[in-house]
């Protein structure tokens, strides 16, 4: 297995590559022969790097086809293309590449910033109009090297989606080539994905099941049966249900008791692996597969592995299930069935919203989303046997499985998304959301807030203790980065080349804020949840100590206004 980056200039090009299996780095600069002598020893070899599916392979097989590689550069990154369209020539390249990134990553910087880590960009401007000086090149190599390692490292903590994979390519006896491909298109082939070609013209044509009762809401399922709604942009909202306000949408349907704070007896109520079991019990999107029969052995796995509590054995089921039900709805898949993806979505909430009319009389709704719900029992001895009797009926018409857990405790809910549950007796906690959740190191975002919350929610500690016995300053990095729709961040009026930033608020009233400018409007605007008044640091901050001018009560105040949200100050 070997980790490589490529860096492109107009006269230039090196790549950084590091084989970890026999510990040693090579970097080619501007070496044709050099780079194709590597890639025939190393032909078989695993490729991983960031972005390289979309970049970084298209570079290597660009060179080793004599092409130029500023030209591929310029056609991908300037122009927007995949690198795939810039010739027919580098499909006759083999090559095993693997990519770190997943499609809902920000960049590599943003891990590193997260990771604490040096984020600061090279000094060395890639639209430079001549050939590079040693020192550029040696400036370039350090840079380029730097992510090379900060891309182990990201695979690292990443290890269950390679395992994933490389799990299913043993199993099915796929090429290891497979590896080149995503998840989703992984699950294709798998599944003999064969919608390509066909002209399925059926989209709003879904049944309404006959397993529903609905009687009270029939009218929200009436509203999808209506060809004047057959309209995505369309939606039902502010409906009524059980006394909590909700929205039924085509992507699915949501309500929650907003800003709110109790104390009683909890039921959490999920459907397990409610998509994937809706798809198996009614044969949604089995037209477009030609091997159902393996995603039937995916997701029963996964469900056997979740009731006997096998963790380790159920996750490259648990994390391949879940693939497989969001591909009806990429139109680029070859799973993609609309009419399949409306059936699932639109009957997975109406069964739902059949539960919530059936037990509304004997609790109280504390919000229901997507594959469960959260209620509070008035009366846990008189209405838990009741609930159990309704939930029952409702498994055994619909063939779902529900799973239960209890909680003698308090929840406080920001909104759907956003929630804590603590059980009182046992300590046992569940939690939703990205202000109260677990971070982790490649999310690592103004962790202070996330603890002073969860401190006050479960111990009771005030936010300013949390925030005031802190001392170390990577607890309080706010990491930015703009997207492309940006040109670059101003630092008061001074642009900065960095896209990506870790930002800390100041007591120093002299210290600017940071915006972005937008490239269609070249108007500022203010980085996300960013102080007035902050200051930089795009070194490593790992194991730096709170400096004197970090403001301190500007993230106390951040959490009262948080806490705020969660209905309890």
């Amino acid at each position: 297995m070997v980790f490589y980056d490529f860096e492109v200039f107009q006269y230039d090009w090196l790549v950084v590559i590091n084989d970890v299996s026999n510990k040693k780095e090579t970097v080619i600069i501007n070496d044709e022969k050099q780079l194709q002598q590597f890639y025939d020893a190393h032909i078989n070899d695993i490729w991983v790097g960031f972005n390289s599916r979309h970049y970084d392979q298209y570079i290597l097989k660009g060179i080793l086809c004599g092409f130029d590689p500023k030209k591929i550069n310029d056609f991908i990154i300037v122009k927007g293309n995949p690198g795939w369209k810039f010739s027919s020539m580098l499909r006759d390249i083999p090559l095993i590449n693997y990519d770190v990134m997943l499609g809902t990553d920000r960049g590599l910087k943003s891990f590193e910033g997260f990771m604490g880590n040096n984020i600061k960009e090279t000094s060395v401007p890639f639209d430079i109009d001549r050939k590079l000086t040693d020192a550029e090149i040696a400036d370039t190599v350090k840079y380029c090297r730097h992510d090379v390692q900060q891309t182990i490292e990201v695979f690292i903590k990443r290890i269950d989606e390679f395992n994933t994979m490389m799990f299913f390519i043993k199993h099915f006896k796929l090429p290891l080539m497979a590896l080149s491909k995503t998840k989703a298109q992984l699950a294709a082939e798998i599944l003999g994905g064969n919608r390509k070609g066909q002209n399925f013209d059926d989209e709003f044509q879904f049944p309404v099941l006959d397993c529903i009762q609905l009687k009270k809401y029939r009218f929200v399922a009436d509203w999808y049966s209506n060809p004047d709604n057959h309209d995505y942009e369309k939606s039902q909202e502010k409906i009524m249900v059980a006394g909590v306000e909700h929205t039924f949408s085509w992507g699915g349907g949501h309500g929650a008791k907003p800003q709110y704070h109790a104390k009683g007896d909890f039921l959490i109520i999920d459907v397990t692996a409610y998509y994937p079991s809706m798809q198996e019990k009614f044969k949604f999107g089995y037209r477009v597969m030609d091997n159902p029969e393996n995603f039937e052995f995916i997701h029963n796995s996964n469900i056997e592995f979740k009731r006997k509590g096998d963790k380790k054995a159920r996750l490259p089921f648990k994390i391949m299930d879940n693939a497989i039900s969001g591909q009806m709805k990429q139109k680029q898949s070859a799973l993609y069935d609309p009419m399949s993806n409306n059936s699932i979505c639109i009957n997975g909430q109406l069964l739902l919203l059949d539960l919530i009319e059936h037990i509304e009389p004997y609790c109280e709704l504390v919000q229901n989303n997507t594959d469960g719900i959260i209620i509070r029992l008035r009366d846990y001895e008189r209405d838990f046997d009741i609930i159990d009797r309704i939930v029952a009926d409702w498994e055994h018409r619909t063939g779902m499985k529900m799973d239960f857990d209890t909680f003698f405790g308090e929840i406080f809910q920001k909104d759907v998304n956003n929630y804590m549950i603590i059980d009182r007796e046992t300590g046992a906690m569940k939690v939703k959301g990205a202000y109260i959740k677990k971070l982790s190191d490649l999310d690592y975002d103004l962790p202070i807030l996330n603890k002073a919350l969860v401190n006050y929610m479960v111990d009771g500690i005030p936010v300013e203790v949390t925030v005031n016995n802190c001392d170390d300053l990577k607890e309080f990095q706010l990491v930015s980065k703009i997207s492309n729709k940006y040109s670059h961040i101003l630092y008061g009026e001074t642009p900065l080349k960095e896209k990506c930033i870790r930002v800390f608020a100041s007591k120093n009233l002299k210290d600017a804020g940071v915006k972005k400018v937008s490239i269609r409007t070249g108007r500022p605007a203010k980085l996300q949840n960013s102080p007035e008044h902050c200051f930089i640091w795009n070194d490593e901050v790992n194991g730096v100590k709170v400096p004197d001018k970090l403001d301190k009560q500007w993230y106390i105040n951040f959490a009262l206004r948080r806490l705020k949200d969660f209905g309890v100050v």
